[in-house]
């Protein structure tokens, strides 16, 4: 429901931000990308990438322009930790991927999503990247021009 309740109204977003995996402490729980459950209700776990990803969308003014999603919509590893995903898991998850970018560019967030993705790239911002995911954003949308989106051919 939260989900549904999330994709409907970006339907029309002109750009999509794309991760890698639903972290433990964000869309594990939140069920929705590069957001934790404490930025929904103000309880339950926070999740640092998601705090800086929105950060940077609304001091970019871009909240509303971005679909965020993730290469594996699902949360690979347990309750209380991570893993990078599997091939398998990679394969199942970019079905979805292609589709919500059929008519607007994906950007890659992370090396991951951008070895899988290809087209531009933008620095996680985790460990130490806020600064750089932001910088990398800025530039990539300055330099963007109409066209068709930017994912690699399937």
């Amino acid at each position: 429901m939260r989900l549904e309740s999330y994709l409907g109204p970006r339907a029309d977003a002109p750009l999509l931000l794309v991760g890698e995996a639903a972290g433990y402490r964000g869309a594990r729980v939140s069920g929705i990308p590069f957001t934790s459950e404490r930025q929904l209700t103000g309880t339950g776990p926070a999740e640092a990438t998601a705090t800086i990803v929105h950060r940077v969308l609304a001091e970019l003014g871009l909240e509303e322009s971005v679909l965020l999603w993730n290469v594996v919509p699902t949360h690979p590893g347990t309750e209380r930790s991570n893993r990078p995903p599997t091939r398998a898991e990679v394969a199942a998850g970019l079905p979805f991927v292609h589709e919500l970018a059929v008519g607007r560019p994906a950007i890659a967030v992370g090396r991951v999503a951008h070895g899988v993705l290809g087209g531009p790239y933008v620095r996680h911002p985790s460990h130490g990247g806020a600064a750089d995911f932001r910088a990398d954003l800025a530039t990539l949308l300055r330099r963007r021009t109409p066209g068709p989106p930017l994912l690699r051919p399937r």
